[in-house]
């Protein structure tokens, strides 16, 4: 079966970020894997964020642009995810003119997607897919991307999201399929915040509740948070990623703080929307061979699962000492041995205080 929808990746997580070489040195990665797109959407920079009205500073702001040139060379589509956090409040309402001066200043940067991400905000709010249906319009209206993108505040019927951010308003996701109009698309994570699976039934109600095929955004095999930081995703994505492609009108993955080790998993997306016999432990197995040195994978297949499922907390502190030994030392042949080994130190440890930022 031929691969008919964009795959991409969403640097999304909370937590240590990557480095902008890291970001630059992704785009021939993805090009090579099969993805068609890279969205810029870290936590970690607050003027998509927290102080979105503000401009970037002018290295960064170089950096933005050397990043965007260096997706285009590769023939990878490049996108912004801007997170107006304020805005859909009555004092945040009024600033449709922050809105246009921020995506008029994204516009020179010339991206191809704009993402309007409305996650990680308040949702108890009269009303509130009419003002993100409205503050939708004008971002299509304003910007020069050719694709918009928008995260709802409950973006997943995981209870958490309403324990968090507010009961969410009646009859949200089928107001927002109403309202919205049909060229935009909808970010969704599947039944959980963090999804495992996905059955085509689920697919199929959450299409007709949001009036369009959602555009899924994989949280895996993202590792950011209290729980998730103590473990490593190393196994292809599950063989239900196959089966999908028909329901879906996009997939995005949010990758893991461990740039290297990320690749493991998100080198097998592809593989899952071209290959009708799509085997994950198969594929583990060559992905291994090609993107590890010898003794870097055959550590890392022996301890794959163990860091899936044991993770740090369960791993005693004389085994974690040993493998931190055995990982310091392929360290010299691989960057990956190095986040490991760095991992088992504790320094990608979960910091809540990012939540805030």
């Amino acid at each position: 079966m031929a691969q008919h929808i964009p795959l991409g990746v969403i640097e999304g997580f909370f937590g240590r970020s990557w480095s902008w070489q890291q970001r630059t040195d992704l785009a021939s990665f993805l090009q090579q894997a099969g993805y068609s797109y890279y969205l810029y959407a870290p936590k970690s920079d607050d003027r998509l964020r927290s102080r979105w009205r503000q401009d970037w500073s002018q290295s960064e702001w170089a950096n933005l642009t050397t990043l965007r040139d260096h997706y285009r060379a590769a023939g990878i589509e490049f996108g912004i995810g801007l997170s107006p956090l304020d805005l859909c409040t009555p004092e945040g309402q009024t600033d449709s003119a922050g809105l246009h001066a921020k995506i008029a200043r994204i516009n020179q940067l010339q991206p191809d997607i704009l993402a309007l991400l409305f996650d990680d905000m308040r949702g108890d709010i009269p009303q509130l897919a009419s003002i993100q249906v409205q503050l939708a319009h004008q971002a299509a209206e304003h910007s020069s991307a050719r694709k918009i993108i928008l995260c709802p505040t409950y973006y997943s019927d995981d209870p958490v999201l309403e324990k968090v951010f507010g009961t969410r308003p009646a009859d949200y996701w089928e107001a927002l399929g109403r309202q919205l109009d049909l060229s935009i698309d909808i970010f969704w994570t599947g039944p959980n915040v963090c999804t495992e699976h996905f059955s085509g039934s689920h697919l199929r109600d959450v299409a007709e509740r949001l009036g369009r095929p959602p555009f899924l955004w994989d949280n895996y095999p993202v590792n950011d948070g209290a729980v998730k930081s103590q473990h490593l995703y190393l196994h292809p994505f599950a063989a239900d990623r196959a089966k999908i492609q028909d329901l879906v009108a996009g997939h995005a993955v949010n990758p893991m703080n461990q740039y290297q080790l990320s690749k493991l998993a998100l080198a097998s997306l592809p593989y899952a929307y071209r290959d009708p016999g799509y085997n994950p432990k198969r594929l583990f197995n060559e992905l291994i061979r090609e993107l590890c040195p010898a003794n870097v994978g055959d550590a890392l297949q022996q301890d794959a699962e163990l860091f899936a499922t044991t993770g740090l907390a369960g791993i005693t502190s004389e085994r974690r000492h040993l493998l931190t030994a055995r990982y310091r030392r392929l360290g010299q042949q691989s960057a990956m041995a190095t986040e490991v080994a760095d991992w088992l130190e504790g320094e990608y440890t979960f910091d809540p205080a990012c939540l805030t930022d």
